[in-house]
């Protein structure tokens, strides 16, 4: 193993619904659906949900810590769960489905201790956070058929992770809860046009197309990271463009059919703002791909800056 690297473990019920998340990241190196916790060894999926071996079905995270921090992996493991509920999560019952962060070391215990008591002093939930956190223990890997079963079902596990009530609880616990109001307020004219009602600014009199500073671009509604300087060239067509987003997740693409064309639309994933379109005529060299950007729908944050807002995680970027 690469001494850069090391390793978290969550437990968040349904092992299957547990590794999307953290899928495909920059810094996660792989991710292991499997059982820890528990007092008998090797167990077989069926001991675990039917014998009482005291296992809880959990992922094993290999990570680089200086690319993807642990405590932005807390902070994504507490947005998968309902960390009220001890008796199991959403349809899933028992004590195999029960939740737990296990700590691997004296830093990863504070950072968990200090995310579950500000998770506490938020007041985001009424009931008590019975999500215990626990010393490592053996983990055991899973049959194969439950590895990356995201990927391999994809029908069956979005059926069953809308099922179980889990992305329902996610989406109104942890989604972006929009205010037009405040967005009216808080937004400038042409930014709220473009993100809220899906309008394209003139291209060339905008503010980043021909924009080169270091620095990342922000979801100006949410604030949420979206792309990179290092990813941003001129294509020539008078609208930012970028080879990539810093991270896949954040973004999502949507076919549009408006103006009689048939395009790729971009929005940002948490906030749902409209960005602008994708296109494959990018630089081959970095995969092909042309994300055409509104200016208005981002807000830009220099690499000088990013620590002190709250992006010092990201300023990898650039080394």
């Amino acid at each position: 193993m690469n001494n850069e690297l090391k390793i978290a473990t969550f437990a968040g019920g349904c092992f299957w619904c547990m590794v999307e998340p953290f899928d495909e990241r920059p810094g996660i190196d792989s991710i292991v659906s499997g059982y820890t916790g528990g007092h008998t060894e090797n167990p077989t999926y069926m001991d675990v949900i039917t014998e009482q071996t005291g296992h809880k079905e959990a992922v094993q995270i290999t990570y680089d810590p200086s690319v993807f921090p642990y405590e932005r992996l807390v902070e994504l493991f507490w947005q998968q769960i309902d960390p009220t509920d001890d008796g199991g999560q959403f349809a899933d019952r028992g004590e195999s489905y029960t939740t737990a962060i296990y700590y691997h070391d004296e830093e990863q215990r504070q950072i968990a201790e200090a995310s579950k008591q500000q998770l506490i002093e938020s007041g985001k939930f009424k009931q008590p956070i019975v999500t215990p956190i626990l010393p490592a223990e053996t983990f055991y890997p899973a049959e194969d058929k439950h590895q990356n079963y995201h990927k391999k079902n994809a029908f069956h596990y979005k059926r069953y992770k809308k099922g179980s009530g889990r992305a329902g609880f996610i989406k109104e616990h942890w989604g972006y809860k929009k205010d037009q109001e405040e967005l009216k307020k808080r937004l400038s004219d042409i930014q709220y046009k473009v993100t809220q009602e899906d309008a394209t600014e003139r291209p060339f009199q905008n503010a980043y197309h021909d924009h080169e500073e270091e620095g990342i671009y922000v979801d100006v509604v949410s604030k949420k990271p979206l792309f990179s300087s290092k990813d941003k060239y001129d294509a020539g067509c008078g609208w930012p463009s970028f080879t990539k987003p810093i991270e896949t997740q954040e973004v999502k693409e949507k076919m549009d059919t408006s103006h009689g064309m048939r395009r790729t639309e971009v929005r940002s994933e948490y906030a749902d703002s409209h960005l602008g379109h994708v296109f494959e005529d990018g630089p081959k060299a970095q995969g092909g791909m042309r994300y055409c950007i509104n200016s208005a729908a981002l807000e830009f944050v220099p690499k000088h800056d990013m620590e002190e807002k709250g992006y010092g995680y990201l300023t990898h970027l650039f080394e």
